[in-house]
């Protein structure tokens, strides 16, 4: 029997010890404390000292620290940056097997945070309940069930009596829900190695790019009024309802909506790049016409289109020329021009699909019976600083993207165990292994 088959026949040897493993992953509810409305006490910290424990169980070399946001200010204006942010109680984790190792070398990548249950479930969101063939929890899919694979994977080489030829580094970084601070620190902190597996969920495709996304608000100024008394001209004094002010931008979105459709594709993208209208926040009493109105949006962009800090300055000034120049066309607007609040400009970044680490997995995708299918995500990963500092990456994992954040978000667990075979089969073909 050679290598592989030993490794894979662990791998189905071990089914429901790496189902297991997801589901104590699960039960620990590392939410991001972004999401709370309260100062609450984070559970990430928790998730990764089991982490810590399960990797130096392996015989890996672990490091675990908090990052440090005034430690990054100089990475103001890019990527995951946010002054201020605290890290206390919340740890990045890098556990590193074969430090000394000279063949190439694998980072298995991803985010431990998750974003708040919400309502509507049917089942415990923090129990890792398996159903028909499906695991349900808040972060089945985004993206413990990733973690666990990779994690796992390497455990298989170690478990069959291998050792890589090349390091493997397991990297789990916070705050990735909340704009990527977590993934900005691990770079930060020195890691480097030859290619990056980031094991979001992909439905098990590979997945060498994300586009960029920016979150902002149109703040629409109007004056209010008595809703239903008669109103002088506003030169006059008179009301100017917000709402219906921000409606005539509104349908300027949609024309610029119609012309981003033409011209912001990508081959690997299935939809184009959009302004999507994600909320509307207007009015005060039932009686009165709108003060203002706020329009929050949500609008992605291309790899292409990153400006000289790799993030969406070029969409962000495309954005703001745009809602200037609609403006110029309503008398009330050009003199109480909208403005733009920007919120959070979550980074992208590409791999060419030729790239030999691209193909070394496309390839190990196929050894498992898989079609190997090359295919962009729509949304943002922690891929960006990877690749910003030279490291191939590719997204990879179990389970349907659009399915996370949602009610009932679950993995098939199939899913799950093949995401382990590929990562396994990609070690094996990249860095190589050895009789430990």
């Amino acid at each position: 029997m050679d290598q592989e088959q030993r490794i894979m026949q662990w791998i189905d040897g071990h089914r429901e010890e790496i189902l297991a493993f997801l589901q104590q992953l699960i039960r620990i509810p590392s939410v991001n404390p972004w999401f709370f409305d309260e100062p609450a006490p984070s559970k990430e910290k928790d998730l990764q000292e089991f982490l810590l424990r399960k990797l130096s169980g392996l015989g890996a070399s672990t490091e675990l620290w908090e990052p440090v946001a005034g430690d990054l200010k100089q990475y103001e204006g890019m990527a995951g940056y946010y002054p201020g942010r605290d890290f206390t109680g919340r740890p990045n984790l890098a556990a590193t097997f074969e430090p000394e190792a000279k063949g190439k070398s694998l980072l298995l990548f991803g985010h431990i945070d998750v974003v708040m249950a919400g309502s509507k479930w049917t089942v415990d969101p923090f129990e890792g309940k398996i159903v028909d063939g499906k695991m349900y929890g808040r972060g089945t899919v985004d993206m413990k069930g990733g973690v666990a694979a990779m994690i796992m994977a390497i455990e298989a080489v170690i478990r069959s009596g291998f050792k890589p030829k090349g390091s493997v580094v397991v990297g789990t970084v916070v705050d990735e829900e909340a704009g990527g601070m977590g993934a900005l620190d691990f770079i930060h902190h020195g890691y480097r190695t030859d290619a990056c597996i980031l094991t979001e969920p992909t439905s098990l495709t590979i997945a060498p790019l994300c586009r960029g996304i920016l979150w902002g608000k149109i703040k629409v100024q109007g004056r209010s009024g008595h809703i239903e008394m008669p109103q002088a001209d506003w030169k006059d004094g008179g009301a100017v309802d917000a709402i219906k002010k921000a409606r005539y931008l509104l349908d300027k979105l949609d024309i610029l909506n119609e012309d981003w459709a033409a011209r912001k594709t990508h081959p690997y993208l299935s939809i184009p790049c959009q302004v999507h209208v994600a909320k509307l926040n207007a009015g005060e009493y039932p009686t009165s016409f709108a003060n203002e109105a706020e329009i929050v949006f949500n609008a992605q962009y291309l790899p292409s289109e990153r400006d000289e800090k790799l993030v969406g300055g070029k969409v962000k000034k495309e954005l703001t020329d745009f809602l200037a120049a609609a403006a110029k066309e309503d008398p009330w607007l050009s003199e109480h021009p909208p403005e733009i609040v920007w919120l959070v400009d979550a980074d992208c970044a590409e791999t060419e699909a030729s790239h030999p680490f691209v193909q070394t997995c496309v390839q190990s995708l196929k050894a498992i019976g898989e079609e190997g299918k090359i295919e962009g995500l729509g949304f943002h990963t922690d891929m960006g600083w990877p690749v910003n500092v030279g490291i191939p990456t590719i997204n990879f994992g179990p389970g349907d993207p659009s399915l996370a954040h949602h009610s009932d978000e679950y993995t098939p667990v199939d899913e799950v165990i093949q995401a382990v075979k590929m990562i396994a089969k990609t070690i094996i073909d990249w860095c190589g292994v050895e009789e430990a």
